[in-house]
């Protein structure tokens, strides 16, 4: 996502930013969802062979974890930060964000996410305070849940919805991607702590935010 979205998140009233970092081939952590570039721009180059200059030139809006992390805190907003895997670089991503976030004075407004079991034991070892969310997967929900460290688990709405034990779960629960009325209600009716949602302005409507 670009500044200028996450800005527009501001205007729509969220509490907080969720993100995605992958590090580039020059150690930059990156926002981008995608392994490579081919969805957004059509070049096919991967992140992680990539240089975070080749990458703004092919997406000029394109930004830098420090970028956000500097906006969320001039309008102090939570963040979620999910390291996406699997990548060729291992843990050096969770190594780049645990030392980026050592810089940091609110970090107990930062959460950690990631669908991998290894990353978050990663992150655990290098600062055991840093707040994790193990997202769960449909294929590893019951093992990840079993065994992951982290004390928030993030299913999806879809398996929210289905899964009743997940509502019974102790931990904090963050649940992706809720953008239908009734999912926000859903979510609010059974214990839901963050909701992660495209339409931020749309979710507070719901709920009667003003």
């Amino acid at each position: 996502m670009s500044l200028l979205a996450y800005k527009g998140a501001i205007e729509e009233g969220a509490d907080g930013f969720e993100c995605d970092v992958r590090l580039t081939k020059d150690n930059q952590l990156v926002l981008w969802h995608d392994p490579d570039l081919k969805r957004i721009t059509g070049n096919k180059a991967r992140i992680a062979d990539s240089t975070f200059k080749e990458i703004k030139r092919e997406h000029p809006g394109v930004i830098t974890l420090e970028e956000l992390l500097i906006l969320a805190r001039d309008f102090k907003k939570e963040m979620a930060i999910e390291t996406k895997h699997p990548v060729p670089t291992a843990n050096a991503v969770e190594k780049a964000v645990m030392q980026l976030l050592s810089q940091e004075k609110r970090t107990s407004q930062i959460y950690i996410m990631s669908f991998s079991w290894l990353a978050i034991e990663k992150i655990r070892k290098i600062n055991p305070e840093q707040k994790t969310v193990a997202l769960l997967s449909d294929k590893y929900s019951l093992p990840m849940r079993r065994f992951t460290s982290a004390t928030a688990i993030g299913p999806s709405i879809s398996a929210f919805a289905k899964n009743a034990s997940l509502k019974q779960d102790p931990r904090q629960l963050f649940v992706w991607s809720v953008d239908d009325a009734k999912d926000v209600l859903f979510c609010a009716d059974n214990g839901v702590d963050v909701l992660i949602t495209n339409n931020p302005s749309n979710a507070r409507s719901v709920l009667g935010y003003h």
